[in-house]
């Protein structure tokens, strides 16, 4: 080698290693979020997507793994971290990152925050359970359709700092643009097309999630999520689709990865084509969660769905919501449960409901009423328990009910209240129709309060009583609402 060849390459040895490229924009832009508490961790989750509205489902991402350090301090200025580490945002699962934190202390406020390529994201709280009997302030949350209005009851839902958010199904809608408008209209618009690919799954959680009042409730509190039908398509049940679909389980199974990779879950919910959801949550000695998933082991809805009158295939004994493996697994919990109160986080109205005013029934093959027989096995599992609470989503609208395990036995006693949450947007800003409330509930005398305008839960849970609030918003078509409190419901203990 001679004097100026040897000199060219030794220049080159002194040169800085190049580093890898550097991400051009914020690649935090869906937020944070943090989920599924226990006494000594969480689940803490962010997806990096530089253009959450790309095409492709990606996020404008490049087709490559990353690097994203995560921090969890005792403080807000993130002067004591406690946890940190590194996990790697794959490009094969959206660059989604879930990291399961333990080893803390129970009962107490953590923040988080993740770091990638020099960007930061915004720092956000969460929360370990107690170990003990400590109280506990939750929200109660279902139906988001993006399409119907803004999501200012997230926003007032964040204003009152739960310790714990419980998200009932719904979380995001599959119909392409203006395709369930009808009676709410449209205030935004969704991405072109219904989803039926990964990419469109992938590309409809982005658009939600890139909504800054979700973001911020999912900033404030860890939560406890479930899905119902929207998340993969309306009214599916087990394999089959509601519209004929072809290739459905195939679709399922991507809308499951979509909503997996967007979720604060543990790993273990995803288990190849199928979604683990139920499980059990609690909340020291004071309260278990018990979450169930109405979906995926049902039964297709007798007498072709819908609301129908005169349908005797939906009494059968026969029919199962749950599915074997799931009944047995709830059966199970609530016996062997010691907790002050159980929790029964689900999809669709338990109670009876007839839409009918006058002689006659209609009812709902979709709800619980379409699977008759399993309720009052369910119920009669439930008047066994402890204080034994219903929470429930789907319908739209806030109910109130006391259920029994005989609805047209006026003397048939209480086994639960159902305290039903109506919807973040979906149906847009609702109404107080006076006539049509007190013609339902003249039809349901077990059920004592109706309201279908926008909004939440908001509960307040000690050894001793539940009092729930049913928070409502007058509009959502446009920004600004305030929240009101349009019922409060007081259940003492060992009266639940």
């Amino acid at each position: 080698m001679d004097r100026r060849s040897f000199l060219a390459a030794a220049s080159l040895l002194l040169l800085p290693t190049p580093k890898t490229r550097a991400l051009s924009a914020d690649p935090f832009t869906l937020g944070v979020a943090s989920g599924d508490p226990s006494t000594d961790g969480f689940v803490l989750w962010t997806r990096l997507a530089l253009q959450p509205l790309a095409g492709d489902g990606r996020g404008g991402m490049p087709g490559r793994d990353l690097d994203v350090d995560w921090q969890v301090a005792a403080d807000e200025r993130f002067a004591t971290i406690v946890k940190s580490g590194t996990a790697t945002a794959r490009a094969a699962d959206a660059h989604s990152v879930h990291v399961e934190v333990a080893g803390l202390q129970p009962g107490r406020d953590y923040f988080y925050r993740f770091k990638t390529e020099g960007r930061l994201s915004p720092a956000a709280r969460t929360r370990t359970a107690p170990s003990g009997a400590s109280p506990l302030a939750f929200a109660v949350a279902a139906c988001a359709h993006y399409e119907h209005g803004y999501y200012t009851a997230y926003r007032r839902l964040a204003e009152q700092e739960p310790d714990l958010v419980v998200f009932l199904g719904d979380y995001m809608y599959e119909y392409g643009p203006s395709g369930y408008t009808a009676l709410a209209g449209r205030v935004r618009t969704h991405t072109p097309g219904k989803c039926a690919t990964l990419a469109d799954y992938r590309l409809r959680h982005a658009q939600y999630k890139s909504d800054h009042d979700l973001q911020h409730a999912h900033a404030v509190a860890p939560w406890v999520v479930v899905f119902d039908d929207h998340e993969v398509e309306n009214n599916w049940a087990s394999g089959i689709s509601s519209t004929f679909a072809p290739d459905f389980k195939r679709r399922r199974a991507e809308a499951f990865r979509a909503y997996y990779e967007n979720m604060p879950l543990r790993r273990t919910a995803l288990q190849g084509a199928v979604l683990r959801v139920n499980r059990r949550i609690s909340w020291g000695t004071l309260a278990r969660f018990h979450l169930l998933d109405t979906r995926q082991f049902r039964d297709d809805q007798a007498c072709m769905d819908g609301v129908r009158a005169g349908c005797d295939d939906r009494l059968s004994a026969r029919r199962t919501l749950l599915g074997a493996d799931q009944w047995r697994w709830l059966e199970e919990g609530l016996r062997g449960s010691d907790a002050r109160w159980n929790l029964l986080g689900q999809q669709i109205l338990m109670a009876q409901r007839d839409y009918k005013v006058g002689p006659g029934r209609e009812v709902n093959l979709d709800s619980w009423d379409g699977y008759a027989a399993e309720r009052t096995r369910v119920l009669g599992h439930l008047a066994a328990t402890s204080n034994p609470v219903v929470l429930t989503g789907d319908a739209h609208m806030h109910h109130l009910a006391d259920l029994k395990t005989d609805f047209d036995d006026p003397d048939s006693p209480v086994v639960a209240k159902e305290l039903v949450t109506t919807s973040i947007a979906s149906d847009g800003d609702g109404y107080r129709d006076k006539t049509w409330i007190a013609e339902a509930l003249a039809e349901n005398p077990h059920i004592s309060f109706i309201d279908q305008r926008r909004g939440y839960l908001y509960g307040r849970l000690t050894a001793s009583e539940i009092s729930v609030d049913f928070r409502t918003l007058d509009y959502i078509s446009r920004r600004g609402a305030p929240a009101k409190t349009a019922r409060t419901v007081v259940i003492p203990a060992e009266q639940a």
